[in-house]
């Protein structure tokens, strides 16, 4: 069992270590995310530098990232909390082997791992994120307040203690990595998407 566990632990790192958006971007475009934009190997910087399909790409794998990771006691019928492997892939994708130890910030390969553990609180996670996404039309902080609003419903709705300590956990990991977009929304220069309502708020100011 203990070494079945280890096993699922290092395949969930080794999958959270795939770089997708530096393959893609080499592979397909002939460049290296890391030296544009905000510089991270993430979906956001993957849409802001490779476009829409790209970016889409890039999310979608990094999200089945964290699912296959968590769903291997399922695939190996091994009695252990799907979260704690899927972490592993959380790990992974912030310090990936294949990149230097250098990754993203984890919040695409944290959803994935919450669609494997419960399907329908992942749908509530989605609108919850594309909900901030529309009001502030900052992925910053639309990570942030969908997994704040995540930890507290883990706790407060579905009464689930074990994904409540993880998400709280995963929660201040996302805050503290997103620490330097914190700093520019502070100061008034965070990057947006062109989406939402502060998007069209600051259009009609003639700001953009």
């Amino acid at each position: 069992m203990e070494l079945k566990i280890a096993g699922m632990l290092l395949i969930g790192y080794l999958l959270g270590s795939i770089p997708s958006g530096v393959w893609i971007g080499k592979i397909f475009y002939g460049k290296d995310i890391r030296q544009y934009g905000s510089g991270n190997m993430g979906t956001t910087n993957t849409f802001r530098v490779l476009g829409k399909k790209a970016g889409i790409i890039v999310l979608l794998m990094d999200m089945l990232k964290g699912t296959l990771a968590a769903c291997q006691p399922y695939l190996f019928d091994v009695r252990i909390n799907v979260l704690i492997i899927g972490c592993a892939a959380v790990i992974g994708h912030v310090f990936p082997i294949f990149a230097r130890f250098k990754g993203g910030k984890a919040v695409a390969t944290s959803a994935g791992i919450l669609l494997a553990y419960n399907p329908f609180f992942f749908l509530i996670a989605w609108i919850i994120f594309l909900t901030a996404l529309y009001l502030s039309s900052m992925v910053s902080i639309a990570s942030m307040v969908g997994m704040t609003l995540i930890t507290l419903l883990s706790f407060f709705v579905f009464k689930d203690n074990i994904l409540t300590i993880i998400a709280l956990i995963l929660t201040i990991f996302i805050f503290y990595r997103h620490k330097g977009n914190l700093k520019r929304i502070r100061e008034g220069n965070e990057n947006i998407v062109h989406f939402g309502l502060y998007y069209q708020h600051l259009k009609k100011q003639h700001k953009l």
